[in-house]
């Protein structure tokens, strides 16, 4: 815990500190007053906009129910200016952006405190120890986080208790915190069913390079490929992708690495699921969708020949939503792709049927709504 840095308030005229603990960096506020079940929603929500966290002494639903009440504050709509000039797909990817980053910061400026065995010392604080155990590991000392933050690990502590079902496995996935979820399942689907490289047969290794819960390592292994080697350079995903082989009795086939990208050696067929769009994240959770500058995606196809044997095939799975949202044309990838002695030798695509497609209300609906999925099957020229 002495690597973490300290939050520092007065109470009862006396100055008191404890260590911060927060998942998305973000630095310890600078004024923190102290409030309990008589702050005003109103009053909560004004002093978080102005950069004022807000140290909770009372009752833990009412501060839930208080975090609800700035949130529906947070998402009230502006009036709209009939003179603003109409901004483009990427302009208002950049505008959502900035205004879900100022959202999230804000409503983390209710802040709970924790002892040193992760219980919350308020009245009709739910039992969030193995929740946090599963994030923080064992602690020290007590520690300060946002509310918010706290029902991140609660909602992942539960997909990682229920899991996800994959039909394509017959069995469930179970997400740690941090890792991304295989909820959208198009992907897995593709993996499942694209044909083969007819090599395999002969020289049956494959690497999944940026594994994250192990999903596509399994569907591969569970499609008869011999010996997969997983990749990735997050512990978490590590950790959950080991979990998760071991539960499906897949260990044997499939060796979990850290790797920045590709293991040693070659493989038959290599697959690679990188973040679809090329934007900076703003918290540790956002890895697995936001990829700066391409860098994985770039990386995977600069590095892709030479690990391919002869006659191997490369599978990427991207959206295209990127090409949606101005952020990148299919003319870039293709030059990517032409840059690293490859080329394209096929693909599958896929409509995606996640929630998001149907929500007009969303601001990026027409993006979302025309993007597609696909699994590009690549090969050195």
């Amino acid at each position: 815990m002495s690597d973490y840095p300290t939050i520092n308030w007065n109470e009862a005229g006396e100055e008191k500190s404890a260590r911060w603990r927060s998942e998305n960096g973000s630095p310890p506020p600078k004024r923190v007053l102290i409030a309990d079940d008589r702050m005003k929603a109103d009053d909560a929500y004004r002093l978080a906009c102005e950069g004022t966290a807000l140290l909770w002494r009372g009752d833990f639903q009412n501060a839930r129910q208080l975090l609800q009440a700035m949130a529906r504050r947070a998402d009230e709509k502006p009036k709209k200016n009939k003179s603003k000039k109409i901004a483009t797909t990427a302009e208002s990817f950049h505008l959502n952006r900035q205004a879900q980053s100022q959202r999230a910061r804000t409503l983390g400026m209710l802040l709970l405190p924790s002892n040193a065995d992760h219980s919350v010392p308020l009245r009709r604080a739910p039992d969030v120890s193995i929740a946090c155990g599963e994030v923080y590991g064992a602690v020290t000392e007590p520690y300060v986080a946002s509310l918010r933050s706290l029902l991140g690990l609660i909602g992942a502590h539960e997909w990682r208790k229920n899991g996800v079902e994959i039909p394509e496995l017959g069995a469930r996935i179970y997400p740690h915190y941090g890792v991304f979820a295989p909820i959208r399942g198009e992907y897995v689907g593709l993996v499942n069913n694209a044909p083969l490289p007819k090599t395999i047969t002969t020289q049956s290794v494959a690497f999944d390079i940026g594994t994250g819960t192990g999903v596509l390592s399994a569907v591969l292994a569970k499609r008869g490929i011999q010996r997969i080697v997983a990749t990735d350079q997050d512990q978490r995903a590590l950790n959950c992708a080991r979990e998760n082989l071991d539960r499906l009795n897949l260990s044997k086939q499939v060796e979990v690495v850290q790797a920045d990208l590709f293991p040693e050696g070659r493989a038959t067929l290599i697959v690679c699921n990188p973040p679809w769009v090329p934007a900076r994240p703003s918290s540790a959770l956002e890895h697995a969708v936001f990829d700066p500058e391409s860098r994985m995606l770039l990386g995977f196809l600069k590095g892709l020949a030479e690990h391919l044997e002869a006659e191997g095939e490369g599978w990427l799975i991207l959206s295209d939503l990127a090409e949606h949202l101005g952020l990148r044309t299919r003319d870039e990838l293709l030059a990517a792709i032409d840059s690293t002695g490859l080329r394209f030798s096929g693909k599958i695509d896929v409509k995606p049927h996640h929630p998001r497609v149907s929500d007009t209300s969303d601001p990026l609906h027409a993006a979302r709504a025309a993007e597609l999925t696909s699994l590009w099957k690549l090969v050195v020229k």
